[in-house]
C-alpha cells in the first residue's frame, strides 16, 4: 500500500495490474504444488492475523447439497480480508478440499463486501468476522459413511491500511457445528432471474432485475470478473420499471471481453444480491438514481433551450430543404387575413409538435422494450421509406397540377387542415437530421424520465414551427411577404421540382435498404398510384366524382405491392463506402485495435438518408487536403454506416450521448479520451488536429497504447 502514495494514479493502475499478474502466477504455482503433490502437512504462514475455522452443516447425504462454511475472525479491528475479487489490490481466498472422487465444490457464497479506497485504489474487503459458504454437490449413490471428516488447505491475505500479511491454514472440520442459519442470512442470495450485459466502447452496461419499489440508498456493483471494469470509477444507475441498469467504466488494461458477468449488487446498508448476467440487450434510458457526483446532468432549462434552438435551426439545415416548398407556399397564403394567418400558424404548429411527440414517444417505447434504435429510426425501416416515397410522389403530382387535394392544396379550401398536414409532414421529414444544440437535448431525452423526455421532443417541434407561428401572429412579418396572386400557382409548379428530387432520393434509399428488386416493385406500385391520381385530376377538371375511380385504378397495384415488396426484400450486404480515406468499417474491436496502435483515429458515423452527413462529407471530410494531412500524420480513419439499423452502432451512439447521426470523434495518439467534434464540420477542424498529431510513428515502433494492449493480452 505504501507505493500507492508515491506514484501518480495512471502508474498506480499499471502497478496494480502488474502486481495482480505476479500474484496470480505465484499463487498458481502454489496451487499446483498443493494439488500435486498433496498439500503440506503444516501451514507455512499461519492464521494469527485473521483466524479461520471450517464447519460442516451436519453429515453429507447422497444426491444432496452439503454446505461447508469458512469462518474468518480478525485478531484486531485494523485487519481486513477480501472478497473473491479483491479489486485493485489484495488477494482473494484460495481453497483446496480433500473430497472423494465425484464430489464437486460449488461456487462460494460471500456476504456483501465493503469498498475501501486508498490513494485511488479500490479494494473489496470485509471488516470484522465474516463467513464464506462453500456448497458441496454429493453424487447420488455416494458412500457418505466413508467421510468421517473434511480436510483441506486455504490461503488468503490479511491487510491493514499499511501492510499485508499472507495467511494459510490446514483445515479440518467435523460433521457438525456453526450457526448456519445466520450465515446463510448474511450471504448475498443468488437471484433466480438472469441479467443481461453489453460491452460498449467505454463501459460495461448491465441490466439486473430489481423490483421497482425496492429502496436503493447507495447502489454499487461488485464485479467478480477479474480486470473487466475499473473498480474505482464512478458507476451510473438508472431505473426502468423493474429493471436496474448500471453503467460501469471498463478497465483500461483489461480484456474487455466476457462470456458471463457475475457479481454482487449492493443496495446499501450491507444488503445486496448475487447475480449472473449473459450477453443480451440492455435497456437504454430510464430514471437516473445514482451517478458520478462530478458529472451532474445538465439543467432541464438548458436542454429545453437546446431543443428549441435545434428545432429552429432545422429550418435552414439542408435536410429540411425538400419540405420548404410546402412551407413557402403556406407562408405566402398567410397574408390573406389575420384570422386565417393565426389559424394556420396554430394548425401548422400543432401538426409539427404532434409529429415530434409521436415520434419521440414511439422511440422511447421501443427503447424501453429493448430495441436498440435512435433518432431517425423511421428512415431505417424499408416500409416507412416506401410510404414516404408514395407521399413525396403524390405531393409532387399535386404541385405539378396533376390533381387537387384540399388537405394539402394551396389553391383550394381547407386551410387549417392543409396547414396541420403540412406540419405533420415537415416534422416527419425534417427530424432525421440532428443539428447543433439539438444533439445534446435529444441525447439527454433518451436518458431522462418519460415526462421530461416528451417535453424536450415537444420543444423541438415548437422550435421547428416557430418561424411559421411568428408569421401567423406578427403582422409586420406577414407584410414582408409577397401579396397573393397568379404567381402562387407558378411557384407551386416550380416547387414540384425539389419535391420530385426528394422522391428520387427516397427511391434511391429504397435500393440501399431493400435491394434493386425491392425498389423496382415499389416503383411499379408507385406508377399505379400516380396513374390513379392522374385519372382523379382529369375527372376533377370535368366536375365529376373522382376518388372512386382512384380506388379502381390503384387497387390492383396496391395489392401487387403488398405481396411483391415483402417477397423481393433483400437485406443489404456490408459494402465498402467510396471514400478518399479508404476507412475501416466500425466495430468496437476494430476501434480498440486502432487506438492500441498508437496513431490518431478519426471516426465518423453517417447514413445514406442523412443529408447533413452527406454535406459534411463533401465539404469537410472527402477533401484532398484533408486526405493529405491525415496521411502525413498517420491518421486511422473509420466509418460507421447507420443507414440500416445496427444495434452495435446504436449502443455506441448512446454511450457517447448522441441520439443519432452525424457523430464525429477524434482520438489522439496514445490512448487518450476521444474528442467529440461539432456536427457542422469544416476542413480546417480536421487538418489542424492532424497537424497537431505530428508525423506517424515509424513502422514497428512501440507506443504507450500498443504496449498496454500487449500487456493486457499476456
Amino acid at each position: 500500500m505504501a507505493c500507492a502514495r508515491i506514484f501518480p494514479h495512471p502508474i498506480r493502475q499499471l502497478l496494480a495490474w502488474l502486481l495482480a499478474l505476479i500474484a496470480s502466477v505465484v499463487l498458481a504455482t502454489g496451487a499446483h504444488a498443493l494439488k500435486v503433490p498433496p498439500p503440506p502437512t503444516e501451514a507455512r504462514f499461519g492464521d494469527t492475523k485473521i483466524a479461520v475455522a471450517l464447519y460442516a452443516e451436519g453429515a453429507p447425504k447422497a444426491g444432496a447439497e452439503w454446505m461447508l462454511a469458512l469462518r474468518f475472525t480478525p485478531s484486531a479491528s485494523e485487519w481486513h480480508g477480501y472478497w473473491s475479487n479483491p479489486g485493485d489490490a489484495g488477494q482473494g481466498m484460495r481453497l483446496w478440499l480433500n473430497l472423494p472422487d465425484g464430489w464437486q465444490v460449488g461456487e462460494a457464497r460471500y456476504p456483501v463486501p465493503k469498498r475501501l479506497t486508498i490513494s485511488g485504489l479500490m479494494n473489496h474487503i470485509y471488516e470484522g468476522p465474516y463467513t464464506v459458504l462453500v456448497p458441496i454437490r454429493v453424487p447420488a449413490g455416494a458412500d457418505v459413511s466413508a467421510v468421517q471428516r473434511v480436510t483441506g488447505h486455504v490461503e488468503y491475505l490479511a491487510c491493514t491500511d499499511k501492510i499485508c500479511v499472507p495467511q494459510d491454514k490446514l483445515l479440518e472440520a467435523s460433521a457438525s457445528g456453526g450457526d448456519f442459519a445466520r450465515w446463510r442470512a448474511e450471504a448475498a442470495p443468488l437471484m433466480d432471474a438472469r441479467g443481461a450485459f453489453a460491452v460498449t466502447g467505454k463501459a460495461l452496461e448491465l441490466a439486473v432485475p430489481v423490483p421497482a419499489g425496492l429502496a436503493l440508498p447507495d447502489p454499487h456493483v461488485f464485479i467478480a470478473n477479474n480486470r473487466l471494469v475499473a473498480y474505482g470509477a464512478p458507476q451510473t444507475f438508472r431505473r426502468q420499471g423493474d429493471m436496474l441498469v448500471a453503467e460501469i467504466p471498463l478497465d483500461d488494461f483489461g480484456t474487455k471481453d466476457a462470456e458471463t458477468v457475475t457479481g454482487i449488487l449492493a443496495f446499501g446498508d450491507g444488503a445486496g444480491v448475487a447475480f449472473a448476467a449473459r450477453p443480451g440487450t440492455v435497456p437504454q434510458g430510464g430514471e437516473l438514481i445514482a451517478g458520478p457526483a462530478d458529472a451532474p446532468a445538465p439543467p432541464l432549462w438548458t436542454l429545453i433551450l437546446g431543443a428549441l434552438a435545434g428545432g429552429l435551426l432545422l429550418n435552414i439545415m439542408p435536410c429540411v430543404f425538400p419540405i420548404l416548398s410546402l412551407k413557402a407556399i403556406a407562408l405566402a397564403r398567410a397574408g390573406e387575413s389575420e384570422a386565417k394567418a393565426r389559424a394556420e400558424g396554430l394548425a401548422y404548429t400543432a401538426g409539427v409538435v404532434l409529429a415530434c411527440l409521436l415520434l419521440g414517444a414511439l422511440l422511447l417505447a421501443l427503447r424501453a422494450g429493448g430495441e436498440q434504435i435512435g433518432w431517425a429510426f423511421q428512415l431505417q425501416e424499408p416500409g416507412v421509406v416506401v410510404a414516404l416515397l408514395v407521399l413525396a410522389a403524390a405531393i409532387t403530382a399535386n404541385f405539378a397540377g396533376l390533381f387537387e387535394l384540399p388537405a394539402v392544396s394551396v389553391s383550394m379550401g381547407g386551410e387549417r387542415a392543409g396547414a396541420f398536414a403540412t406540419g405533420l409532414l415537415a416534422a416527419f421529414v425534417a427530424t432525421p437530421c440532428t443539428g447543433p444544440f439539438m444533439a445534446a437535448a435529444l441525447g439527454a431525452a433518451l436518458l431522462l424520465p418519460v415526462p421530461q423526455a416528451l417535453l424536450l421532443f415537444a420543444c423541438l417541434g415548437l422550435g421547428l414551427a416557430l418561424p411559421f407561428l411568428l408569421l401567423g401572429f406578427v403582422p409586420p412579418l406577414r407584410r414582408m411577404l409577397p401579396r397573393p396572386g397568379a404567381w402562387m400557382e407558378r411557384f407551386r409548379r416550380i416547387m414540384a421540382v425539389p419535391m420530385g428530387l426528394t422522391a428520387l432520393a427516397l427511391l434511391w434509399l429504397a435500393v440501399q435498404l431493400g435491394g434493386r428488386g425491392f425498389a423496382l416493385f415499389a416503383l411499379v406500385m408507385l406508377f399505379g398510384i400516380i396513374l390513379g391520381l392522374w385519372v382523379v385530376g382529369r375527372l376533377q377538371k370535368a366536375g365529376k366524382m373522382a376518388w372512386p375511380a382512384f380506388g379502381l385504378v390503384a387497387a390492383p397495384f396496391l395489392v401487387f405491392g403488398a405481396f411483391a415488396l415483402p417477397a423481393s426484400f433483400a437485406a443489404p450486404q456490408d459494402k465498402a463506402r467510396a471514400s478518399l480515406h479508404a476507412p475501416l468499417a466500425f466495430s468496437e474491436a476494430a476501434l480498440a485495435e486502432a487506438r492500441a496502435g498508437g496513431r490518431p483515429v478519426f471516426l465518423w458515423f453517417t447514413a445514406d438518408w442523412c443529408v447533413t452527413c452527406k454535406v459534411n462529407e463533401s465539404v469537410a471530410i472527402e477533401r484532398e487536403e484533408v486526405r493529405a494531412a491525415f496521411e502525413q500524420a498517420g491518421v486511422v480513419t473509420m466509418v460507421g454506416d447507420w443507414t440500416v439499423r445496427d444495434e452495435t452502432i446504436t449502443r455506441f451512439l448512446t454511450a457517447q450521448g448522441a441520439a443519432g447521426v452525424p457523430l464525429y470523434l477524434w482520438y489522439p495518439a496514445g490512448g487518450d479520451a476521444g474528442e467529440q467534434l461539432p456536427q457542422v464540420l469544416t476542413p480546417d477542424m480536421l487538418i489542424q488536429r492532424a497537424r497537431a498529431a505530428g508525423a506517424a510513428p515509424p513502422a514497428g515502433s512501440d507506443s504507450r497504447a500498443g504496449t498496454a494492449s500487449a500487456a493486457g493480452s499476456d
